[in-house]
C-alpha cells in the first residue's frame, strides 16, 4: 500500500508552488513513497544506546562563554553598508508601492 497518493502529491506541489505534470505526479508521488519507506525502515531500528551526535564524523566544537558586550554604535554597524538612510541600512524595494504595478 503506498504512502502517499498522487492527491497529496498535487497539494504539496502547490504548497511549494511548483507546477508539475501528470507524469511529474506519478514520479514524485513513486519517490516520495520510496523515501517515506526509508524512513519507515529507520524508524525499526532500535537506538536507544545510541549516543546522539550532530555529524557522522567527530566534530570538535568548542564552545566559548557568551559575554555581554557593549552594543556597537550606529557608525560602527553601518560603516560597511553599501547604501545607508541616516542611521538605517538602505535596502532595495521588494514590495511594489500601493496603487502601482510592477513591470516584469
Amino acid at each position: 500500500m503506498s504512502r502517499i497518493r498522487p492527491e497529496e502529491v498535487r497539494e504539496i506541489a502547490v504548497l511549494a508552488r511548483l507546477a508539475l505534470t501528470d507524469a511529474e505526479i506519478v514520479r514524485m508521488t513513486r519517490d516520495l513513497d520510496a523515501i517515506l519507506g526509508h524512513i519507515d525502515a529507520l524508524r525499526e531500528l532500535d537506538t536507544t544506546s545510541t549516543e546522539p551526535m550532530t555529524h557522522a564524523v567527530p566534530f570538535d566544537c568548542p564552545l566559548r562563554p557568551d559575554v555581554e558586550e557593549p552594543p556597537l554604535s550606529v557608525d560602527e554597524a553601518l560603516r560597511n553598508a553599501p547604501r545607508r538612510d541616516q542611521n538605517f541600512f538602505q535596502v532595495p524595494r521588494i514590495v511594489p508601492v500601493t496603487g502601482t504595478v510592477e513591470e516584469g
